[in-house]
């Protein structure tokens, strides 16, 4: 019996950048003109013609929705040639679908691939997140603390004052009394409307955006793609999925879920060493806008390699009538 080739990073990671690539160039002829759907569609065509043409045995684990919500990219659709390692993907062709209908900033198309198993299997629910950057010992925030000592537990590992401490929350109805408590301490917040994947890679890269935390729920597949970045850029982060009834249970029951009160941290969502693309539609604070002109179309893409840490930011300059 012929031995499974291993999961080379090093040669997929060029491959898996054109692929978050060629789903931004698809939607950017949608930046801005108000068709969330069509938008999303065009960079889940793409995303999808581009990963068949790798040499991977892949099978989605984070994607568009259960097999009958999503024609394609669903959860458990195998891509690629089939000529090659077993690797698990997980996606967002467009995270931020309203930002790029609305020509908003931080919409990104982000993709992760690692060894066959080594990612969480998260349902399609809320989750419970709490992210913090590089540089400091585990578990110095954690999400059994009230909020405002998860501030002022930072500001002192960082030797600065609360008031210092910025954190991004998505604006919900459902975070009012979280925003208010944060507030109280003196931290300031940065809202976002949509894109929490880019809301946690934010706290990645502190001096860059300004960010320190995140905290909130949102989409538990988003916490594993926000997960893999962290992988690769570092930091910390929790999460613990939150169910809102009979059906959501029996959602992450199907997915192998057991333990329903789990606080996962980074390592436990992804559990080997990935890669991840995040290439940038609307321009945002870690990574510029896709810029059209006559006969060019112009990107940026950010590439990781967990294994070795490397960070690379690769521009794209590619005729409009080249593919």
């Amino acid at each position: 019996m012929a031995k499974t080739p291993d999961f080379n990073d090093r040669m997929l990671s060029l491959g898996l950048a054109r692929v978050a690539e060629q789903a931004a160039i698809a939607s950017a002829s949608l930046i801005g003109r108000g068709d969330e759907k069509a938008a999303d569609q065009a960079a889940v065509n793409a995303m999808r013609e581009q990963l068949n043409l790798l040499d991977i045995a892949g099978v989605v684990v984070i994607g568009e929705g259960e097999r009958d919500e999503a024609p394609m990219l669903y959860i458990g659709e195998e891509v690629g040639t089939g000529n090659g390692p077993g690797v698990d993907i997980a996606l967002d062709p467009l995270e931020g679908t309203t930002l790029t209908a609305k020509d908003m900033p931080n919409a990104l198309t982000v993709i992760a691939m690692g060894p066959r198993g080594s990612m969480l299997h998260a349902p399609d629910v809320y989750m419970d997140k709490l992210a913090i950057g590089p540089g400091f010992q585990e578990g110095i925030v954690t999400l059994d603390m009230p909020y405002a000592t998860r501030v002022s537990a930072l500001a002192s590992a960082k030797g600065c004052a609360p008031s210092d401490i910025t954190v991004c929350i998505l604006e919900r109805p459902r975070h009012e009394e979280m925003i208010a408590e944060v507030r109280s301490t003196g931290a300031s917040i940065r809202l976002i409307t949509d894109g929490d994947v880019a809301g946690v890679m934010h706290c990645a890269e502190p001096e860059l955006t300004g960010i320190d935390m995140y905290m909130g729920s949102g989409g538990a597949p988003e916490g594993v793609l926000a997960a893999s970045a962290l992988k690769c850029m570092g930091g910390q982060i929790y999460g613990r999925l939150l169910f809102r009834n009979d059906d959501e249970r029996a959602r992450a029951t199907k997915a192998g879920i057991t333990d329903f009160d789990r606080v996962y941290a980074r390592d436990d969502m992804v559990t080997e060493d990935v890669i991840f693309a995040a290439t940038g539609v609307t321009g945002g604070t870690l990574l510029p806008a896709i810029k059209r002109e006559v006969g060019y179309v112009t990107t940026e893409t950010l590439l990781m390699r967990s294994k070795t840490g490397s960070v690379r930011r690769m521009s794209y300059r590619n005729p409009t009538t080249a593919h």
